[in-house]
C-alpha cells in the first residue's frame, strides 16, 4: 500500500525526535535533527504531496521552565502557554530554515510559513480535576513542597527519581487559526502549525480568551487537524520503525497492515503504554472513524518509503 502522488498530508514530528540523545540537546543539535527530517519531508513534496507540519515540544518547553526556574530570583516566570507560544515560534523556524536549505537548488522552491497555532479546550474538561502530564525538571520532596504551597502545583512523586509538577492534558476542541491554515494549504505553502498540540486556550463567559496551564496531546491535534484539512493521510513520525504487539518483548510482532477495528482491539486489550504509542493509535484511530483515508506510523528514518508502501504501520478503514 502507497499514497498516490499530490495528497494531502499531516506529519507529526515528535519533539523528542528533534533531540538525539542527552550528550545533543543544544539548539544546533536540535537543527541538525530537523534537517535530517526535512530531507525525508523534502522527498515528499517532490512527489507531488502537500504536506502540514506538526509537531511536539516537551523537551523543548521542559527547557524553557528550568531556566525560568533558575532566573527566578531575577526575572519573572514564564507562563506554560507562553511556553508553547515560544517553543512553537523557535522549531517552526528550525523548520523553515530547515526546508529552505533542502530545497535551494529546486527551481520552483516551496515556501515555509509557521502558524502560531491557539487551540481551544473546554475549561470543564475532566482532565483539569485530574492532572496527570509531567513537565519540567525533577525536584526533591522540600522543593516540591514549597510549590504546592506557594504556586498550587499538582506534584507527584516520580518512580523514585524525585517530584514532577503535573499539569492538565484536556482534548482539543477547535483549532482557532484554521482558515489561515487552509488558505496558506490552498495557495501550495508548506505550513507548520499545532506545535505541541497547540497553545491551549479556553473562553470566558465574557467571550474572552485566555491561556491555560495545560498541555494538549500533539497527536490528538494532529489528528483534529488532519479531520478539519479532509487530509488524505495522517502520518506520524515516532521511535520506531512500525508499532508492534508485545513491544520489546521475545514474542513481539510487528505490525504492517490493521484496520482502524483492529487498531481499536489492541487499545482495548491494552497492547501500547500510555503516554507512548496509545496515543498515536488513538489520534490515527479517530481520523479514521471521522472519515480518513488512511494513517501511518513509522521513524523519521523512512518517512517517504513508508508513504511509498514499502514499510511503516498502516492503518486503514
Amino acid at each position: 500500500m502507497g499514497v498516490p502522488e499530490r495528497q494531502v498530508i499531516v506529519l507529526a514530528i515528535g519533539g523528542n525526535s528533534l533531540i538525539v540523545d542527552k550528550q545533543h540537546q543544544a539548539v544546533e543539535d536540535q537543527y541538525a535533527a530537523c534537517a535530517e527530517t526535512c530531507k525525508r519531508i523534502a522527498a515528499l513534496l517532490k512527489r507531488g504531496h502537500r504536506v502540514v507540519i506538526t509537531h511536539g515540544n516537551g523537551p523543548q518547553v521542559g527547557f524553557i521552565l528550568r531556566r525560568s526556574e533558575l532566573a527566578s530570583g531575577e526575572l519573572h516566570s514564564v507562563p506554560l502557554d507562553s511556553c508553547g507560544a515560544d517553543t512553537q515560534g523557535a522549531i517552526g523556524y528550525q523548520l523553515q530554515r530547515a526546508m529552505h536549505n533542502e530545497m535551494r537548488s529546486w527551481d520552483k522552491p516551496l515556501q515555509v510559513a509557521t502558524v502560531v497555532t491557539q487551540v481551544l479546550v473546554d475549561a470543564a474538561d475532566p482532565a483539569f480535576e485530574k492532572p496527570s502530564k509531567p513537565i519540567g525538571t525533577f525536584l526533591d520532596e522540600a522543593a516540591a513542597k514549597v510549590r504546592r504551597e506557594k504556586d498550587g502545583w499538582y506534584m507527584v512523586e516520580d518512580a523514585g527519581r524525585g517530584y514532577r509538577r503535573v499539569v492538565a492534558s484536556p482534548r482539543p476542541k477547535e483549532i482557532l487559526e484554521l482558515e489561515a491554515i487552509k488558505c496558506l494549504v490552498d495557495a501550495g505553502l508548506v505550513v507548520v502549525t499545532v506545535g505541541g498540540g497547540g497553545i491551549p486556550v479556553v473562553t470566558q463567559a465574557t467571550g474572552e480568551l485566555v491561556g491555560a496551564e495545560a498541555v494538549i496531546d500533539k497527536d490528538l491535534a494532529s489528528s483534529l487537524l488532519a479531520q478539519n484539512l479532509g487530509a488524505d493521510l495522517l502520518l506520524i513520525s515516532t521511535a520506531v520503525e512500525q508499532v508492534c504487539l508485545n513491544f520489546g518483548k521475545p514474542d513481539e510482532k510487528p505490525l504492517s497492515r490493521i484496520t482502524a477495528a483492529e487498531a481499536r482491539k489492541y487499545l482495548e486489550e491494552g497492547h501500547f503504554a500510555p503516554g507512548s504509542m496509545r496515543p498515536k493509535v488513538e489520534a490515527v484511530v479517530e481520523f479514521i472513524e471521522s472519515g480518513g483515508k488512511a494513517g501511518l506510523i513509522t521513524n523519521p528514518a523512512n518517512l517517504d518509503r513508508a508513504v511509498a508502501g514499502e514499510t511503516g504501520t498502516w492503518i486503514v478503514p
